[in-house]
């Protein structure tokens, strides 16, 4: 399967509403970023080992470590949880950026460094979020 269908088949086997809330997130970052590289991650390990929910990734930046490698991933990705869906914001280098910006005015969800979760998109301000992963595309720039 190539990475769409396997997008398709990971949002398909959500449990209502998480199912549409996921097909409503998916096409809102695809019109923030049309473009895009897709990724889907299964959440498994060289060993086949689950150690993650399964990911959802769109665009792409590079990951530098401290040894100097680096590594191609996702900017933004979405992802179902048991209590809802994640929504992942990734290469922003102030950690608090996130909640102290959009934290406030999202509605309800819990924001971390990279993270925002909600239990469905109907708790939560979608024109703000929007604006969230508008900021993170544009904090990396390479799509």
């Amino acid at each position: 399967m190539n990475t769409q269908e396997l997008i398709e088949e990971y949002i398909s086997s959500q449990p209502e509403p998480k199912r549409s809330d996921m097909q409503a997130l998916h096409r809102i970052i695809l019109q923030v970023m049309p473009a895009c590289k897709l990724w889907f991650l299964d959440g498994k390990n060289n060993e086949n080992k689950t150690v993650s929910n399964p990911n959802i990734g769109y665009g792409m930046h590079t990951i530098k470590y401290a040894d100097g490698k680096t590594r191609e991933f996702y900017q933004i990705g979405i992802s179902a949880n048991k209590t809802g869906i994640s929504v992942y914001i990734l290469g922003i280098e102030d950690k608090n950026y996130l909640k102290l910006t959009y934290g406030g005015n999202l509605g309800k969800a819990s924001v971390s460094g990279y993270c925002i979760k909600f239990k469905t998109l109907k708790d939560i301000n979608i024109p703000i979020l929007e604006e969230a992963i508008r900021f993170g595309v544009d904090a990396q720039s390479i799509i």
